[in-house]
C-alpha cells in the first residue's frame, strides 16, 4: 500500500547502485545516463505496484546521493526540489534515537559480532561478517557517539536549510509501538490506517544484558 522502502542508493558509489538494482548490461559512460537508469529503476522497485515510492537514505552516503542528484536535475535549486523532481511530492520522515550511547553501543556490538538484524522468530537475518564474541571498548563506543550524534545534527541542519519539517519518529517509539508508528505514518501518506491491522514486525531487538553491561560500565567510566 506505501511501496517497497529499500536502501537503493546505500553507498556512495554509482557502481554499487548499478548492481544493487539488478542491472546487468554495461553501465554507460556518460555519468547522467547512468544516473537516469538508476532513478527509473530504483522508482519503479520502490512503487512496487503502487502510487508511492518508497526510500530510505543514511547520512553516511547522502551527500553523494545529493551530489548525484544535483547533476540530474541541475535546473532545481536546492536538494527539496531535486527530491520532488525525482519523486514527486515528499514526505520526510526523521527515524532517530535519542539515547546516543544506546546507539553507539548497538553499533559496536553489531560491527564486532557480524550480526545487524534478528528475525521476529529469533534467527539471523542479516549477517556481515562471520560470528565473533563481543568485547567492551570504550573508546570505540565514545567515537560512536560522537559520530552519531554528529550525523543527527547535520540531518537537523539540512532540515532547516531546506526548510523540511519531517515527521519525526525515534527508536523507543517505533520499538515500543510499532503498529502505532506504522499508523502514523499511513495517515500522513493519506492512506487508510485500517490497512496496518494485523501487521507485525518482521525483526526483534538485539539488544540484551551485553547491552546493559556496556552501558552502565562506559557511564561509570565517562563520569569519574
Amino acid at each position: 500500500m506505501a511501496g517497497n522502502p529499500e536502501s537503493y542508493f546505500h553507498t556512495a558509489s554509482l557502481d554499487d547502485w548499478w548492481i544493487d538494482l539488478g542491472l546487468v548490461s554495461q553501465r554507460p559512460t556518460v555519468e547522467t545516463e547512468t544516473l537516469r537508469q538508476v532513478f527509473k529503476i530504483a522508482r519503479e522497485q520502490g512503487t512496487a505496484g503502487t502510487s508511492i515510492f518508497g526510500l530510505r537514505l543514511q547520512r553516511h552516503s547522502f551527500a553523494f546521493f545529493v551530489e548525484k542528484a544535483g547533476l540530474l536535475f541541475p535546473g532545481h535549486r536546492c536538494d527539496r526540489l531535486r527530491f520532488e523532481a525525482a519523486f514527486g511530492k515528499t514526505l520526510f520522515i526523521h527515524l532517530s534515537r535519542l539515547d546516543k550511547v544506546d546507539q553507539a553501543i548497538s553499533y559496536v556490538k553489531a560491527t564486532q559480532t557480524g550480526l545487524w538484524h534478528r528475525a521476529a522468530d529469533g534467527s539471523e537475518l542479516e549477517r556481515l561478517s562471520p560470528p565473533e564474541e563481543p568485547v567492551y571498548d570504550s573508546q570505540a563506543i565514545e567515537l560512536a557517539r560522537d559520530e552519531l550524534t554528529a550525523q543527527d545534527n547535520e540531518w537537523e541542519d539540512w532540515f532547516r536549510q531546506e526548510k523540511i519539517t519531517p515527521l519525526r519518529v525515534t527508536y523507543d517509539q517505533l520499538s515500543e509501538n510499532p503498529l502505532g508508528v506504522l499508523t502514523g505514518i499511513l495517515v500522513s501518506l493519506g492512506i487508510d490506517p485500517a490497512v496496518a491491522n494485523g501487521v507485525t514486525p518482521g525483526v526483534a531487538k538485539l539488544a540484551d544484558s551485553t547491552n546493559r553491561g556496556w552501558k552502565r560500565d562506559f557511564i561509570v567510566e565517562t563520569t569519574k
